[in-house]
């Protein structure tokens, strides 16, 4: 069965930085894409940064400069690091993973960042 498990997440003053953990376990195919999203209270969940198997990564502009996306491909695990956190960034942070031809998400991890 398929996990994902997120870690990382909390509290934080703005300018702060938090590192986000997405390991995925019980994956029997190829890892191709590995993603993180946001969904604020009110808002659709929206893309952060996403990175592929060939090393090609993506932001959303709000984030760019401050965020970096990586992976552990021997731990099948990716991380988001956040520095200069904004208030605007508050919301739960989830971890998305395509493998194979299918899409798998993790449960949520909860940032907030106070002014």
């Amino acid at each position: 069965q398929v996990r994902l498990v997120e870690s990382g997440g909390g509290l934080v003053q703005a300018g702060g930085s938090l590192r986000l953990s997405c390991a995925a376990s019980g994956i029997s195919n190829r890892i191709y894409n590995m993603g993180w999203y946001r969904q604020a209270p009110g808002k659709q969940r929206e893309l952060v940064a996403t990175l592929n198997s060939g090393g090609s990564t993506n932001y959303v502009d709000s984030v760019k400069g401050r965020f970096t996306i990586s992976r552990d491909n021997a731990k099948n695990t990716v991380y988001l690091q956040m520095n200069n956190l904004k208030p605007e960034d508050t919301a739960v942070y989830y971890c998305r993973i395509l493998a194979g031809v299918n899409y798998y998400w993790g449960q949520g991890t909860q940032v907030t960042v106070s002014p």
